[in-house]
């Protein structure tokens, strides 16, 4: 692969990180709400969602996840239906209970679980990037190792976007320390706003 090509893949990857979507939303809620540290365990969560797909996406089984997308459509409304449940709650939420944002025991694992569960179902995801990469191959050298790397790069550079998001959110959390009932609606907001991006994106 070219050089030139290569850095327009990752000038193009860098352009659609910048455009906060549904996992942003979540990665944000989830820093307002217990700090940077949990923010960084939702973009854990996302990035390995993102790792799986592209996978798929490389092995050349986009098609049959597309096909396996109707069985698993209810997830996806599950999750809409969670995270609006979660947003609504801290919405209403005293100031004083910021840190009930769900189960307790285990919140990174949460974090991590809610991360995958909403990049995952996203069905716009794959078909974007079944249709994407092939657009940065080089037709002439052999497509498995390119895939590779264009897939490796997409994971680092939404990785380091997203964690960006997380780290600045976590701060705000702290500017918002006095205001419990600001930061309640702020994140309650996000999570709603997460929810939502999840109910509207469609496959086709």
């Amino acid at each position: 692969m070219s050089l030139d090509l290569y850095l327009g893949f990752v000038a193009a990857v860098l352009v659609l990180v910048a455009i906060p979507g549904p996992n942003v939303a979540l990665i944000v809620a989830n820093a307002l709400a217990r700090g940077p540290r949990a923010g960084l365990v939702t973009v854990a969560g996302t990035s390995a969602a993102m790792v799986l797909q592209l996978a798929l996406v490389v092995a050349g089984m986009a098609t049959a996840m597309t096909v396996l997308a109707d069985i698993f459509e209810w997830l996806r409304w599950i999750g809409v239906a969670y995270l609006v449940f979660l947003g609504v709650r801290l919405w209403r939420a005293p100031a004083g209970d910021l840190a009930d944002v769900g189960p307790s025991a285990r919140p990174d694992r949460a974090a991590f679980l809610r991360g995958v569960l909403v990049s995952f179902t996203n069905p716009k995801t794959l078909l974007f990037y079944g249709a994407l990469l092939p657009q940065f191959v080089e037709p002439s050298e052999p497509a498995g190792p390119q895939l590779v790397l264009l897939a490796a790069t997409f994971v680092i550079v939404a990785a380091a976007g997203d964690s960006l998001w997380a780290v600045f959110a976590g701060r705000g959390r702290r500017l918002l320390a006095g205001r419990g009932r600001l930061r309640n609606r702020l994140t309650g907001g996000a999570l709603i706003g997460a929810g939502l991006g999840l109910a509207l994106a469609r496959r086709g």
